[in-house]
This record gives C-alpha cells, structure tokens and sequence, in this order.
C-alpha cells in the first residue's frame, strides 16, 4: 500500500513510500483510508517509533475484520479519532481498534466526514465532559471561529446555552453565523468588560486571552482550555485536557451532522502526494477549517 511516513521532524522528513499493508490484531479492523485530516503540530509532536505515519483521523470502509470483532463488519463506512501512541491513518489501509469506529454521518462525504473527529471532540469533552454546560448557561468561546471553535460554537448552542464568540474582527460574521448570540474582537482590550461574567470560558487559543479569562467568570466558574494549561485561581475551576478517542460521542456527532445541525469547515483538500504542501498548508496564517488528504478516489 502506500504511506505517508515520517523519518524525522518536521516537513522535510515526509516520503510517500510503499510498505506493507498492517494486519489485523486482536479486536482491530482493517480500513481502507478515503480521506484522513491533519493537524499542524503533529510534526513536531515527540516520536520515538520513526518512521511513522501521520494523521490520526479518517473516513473510510472496513475491508477486514479480527475474528474477535463484533458491531463492526466489512463493507461499513466508518469514521473516527485513532489512538495518538501508534501508527496514523494516512496511508490506503490503516489497522484500528474497531471499538474506536463509529458509523460516518450518511449525510456528509469522507472528506467532511475525516474533518470531524478530533477538533469535534475536542469541542464536546471541552464544554460536556469537562466544562459541564448546561442549558441556559453562559458560555465565552475563544478562538469561535477556528477548527475546534467552530465546532464548540455549533454545540453549545444546540445545548441551549447563551454563546459569547471571540474570534479575530475579520470572522465576527461567521461567529455569529455559527449561532453565538454575541460576537466580540479576542484582542481588545476591554473583553472582560464587554458582557456580564459566565458559567464557562472555553478556551481554544491559549496565551494572554487565556490569561483574561479568569476576569470573564462569575464566582464558581469553569475555565477549560484545549490550548494549554490555564493559570491557577482559588475561586475558578480551572482544567486543561488533551482529546481522547471516543466512539458513542462520534456516534452523537454524526447524529447532529446528519440532523443538519453540526457542519465542519474544509480548507483544502489534498492528495497523498502533495503531503508537503498539505502541511505547509496547515501551518499558514489565515486557514479556515481543516487540511484533508483524499486518500481513495
């Protein structure tokens, strides 16, 4: 098959190659890859397995099953966030755990569908499993417009919480064509006075606006940031959490896509062999929504 490995850090260490397709272990299935999306970072992110493959999201058909394998069955279109301690997806076949697999939205193509699992996640632990978000709550999503933000901005207010965006000047319309009730530039300075404190400031963005972000709570507010670690505060909960997979959540957000009420933003789309400028891609100012591979055609 071919594969997209990574011999050393950064763009320059990437070759398509041809190597053998994986087999099938013990509760695994086989995919053929149609579309696999990157994230920026990825490249830089610590590897003691080179060479490896990058990419840990996918949307594809299973091909093969472990005979140990139930809920899964060849044929499936599928979709899903793979584990970061192993070999990625990028590549015509990928061998994944098939309790990760979540059925692919029926309403969107394997491109969309690839754009979905990690910034779609990471959007749902944020405000569901760690900021607890209720119905009728405040919420300050920073960074409203971006890959997760989008993502965020979507969920909460189909959770029934009042949505506060804060994005760049240039994307307060989309901010608020996503669905938040209120829009405000992330840079200026006045912000934490700008509107009334909030149960929950989910933070996609990191640094100073992170920093501010305490002000922007009332007393007993949720601080959660996807970014880095919040700065510590006797009177906010403050959480900083990396995505996990999780299959019964894909299978909600495939409900909502399918439902009309969940969309992700595509960037570009690239083959396997234009891997490097795919990556470039990723890293440029001004990127709106997810870099994907089309990996089948």
């Amino acid at each position: 098959m071919r594969a997209l490995r990574l011999h050393s850090s950064g763009i320059a260490g990437l070759a398509l190659e041809e190597i053998d397709a994986p087999a099938v272990g013990p509760g695994e299935a086989l995919v053929e890859v149609h579309a696999a999306a990157i994230t920026k970072d990825e490249l830089e992110w610590p590897v003691d397995r080179l060479p490896a493959i990058p990419s840990y999201e996918l949307s594809g058909v299973v091909s093969a099953v472990a005979p140990d394998v139930q809920g899964v069955a060849v044929g499936d279109a599928v979709y899903a966030l793979t584990p970061f301690d192993r070999d990625g997806v990028a590549a015509t076949y990928a061998a994944v755990p098939a309790a990760l697999l979540a059925p692919k939205p029926a309403t969107l193509d394997h491109v969309e569908s690839a754009a979905m699992p990690l910034p779609a996640l990471s959007a749902w632990q944020g405000l569901f499993d760690h900021g607890r978000l209720e119905s009728g709550e405040r919420v300050v999503i920073h960074g409203a417009a971006g890959g997760v933000g989008h993502f965020a901005t979507q969920l909460a207010r189909g959770r029934g919480a009042h949505v506060i965006g804060t994005a760049s000047a240039s994307s307060l319309d989309d901010v608020r064509a996503l669905g938040a009730h209120e829009a405000f530039d992330g840079r200026r300075e006045d912000l934490d006075a700008a509107f009334e404190p909030v149960d929950l400031v989910f933070d996609t963005v990191g640094r100073e606006l992170l920093e501010r972000s305490a002000a922007m709570l009332r007393p007993g507010g949720r601080l959660v940031s996807v970014a880095e670690e919040p700065p510590g505060s006797e009177s906010v909960e403050a959480t900083y959490f990396v995505v996990e997979p999780k299959r019964d959540q894909l299978v909600e957000i495939a409900r909502l896509a399918d439902a009309g009420a969940l969309r992700p933003s595509i960037d570009s789309v690239y083959p396997l062999s234009e891997a490097s400028a795919a990556f470039e891609r990723s890293l440029a100012g001004g990127k709106r929504g997810k870099v994907v591979f089309r990996v089948a055609a």
